[in-house]
């Protein structure tokens, strides 16, 4: 059994700072990857922000430069940092991790439970 456990998200004001982060544990034998995906309601899930063990990076658009995602693949960990917050970024945001359970050789996808992040004056 795997888990992701989302945390550090809230309510803001306009121009605000929120940290994100996502653990993973359970019977984990590798991750390939991390991020987060978010839905706003009304709106198509979206991808975030994701890294890979090797260290790459994607944004959606409307987001880069204001957030930074970051892990410690020491800890299955993984950080969003995101600031600059605007109210266009409020959403439940989801934690996902492709990841490879202990004796199992291919890669599947996970997902945490969804933190809400609220952005309003």
């Amino acid at each position: 059994q795997v888990q992701l456990v989302e945390s550090g998200g809230g309510l803001v004001q306009p121009g605000g700072s929120l940290r994100l982060s996502c653990a993973a544990s359970g019977a984990i034998f590798s991750i390939n990857s991390m991020g987060w995906y978010r839905q706003a309601p009304g709106k198509q899930r979206e991808l975030v922000a994701r890294i890979t063990t090797g260290g790459t990076i994607d944004y959606v658009d409307s987001v880069k430069g204001r957030f930074t995602i970051s892990r410690d693949n020491a800890r299955n960990t993984a950080h969003l940092q995101m600031n600059s917050l605007k109210p266009e970024d409020t959403a439940v945001y989801y934690c996902n991790a492709m990841l490879r359970t202990i004796g199992v050789d291919t890669y599947a996808n996970y997902w945490g439970q969804g933190t809400q992040v609220t952005v309003s004056s």
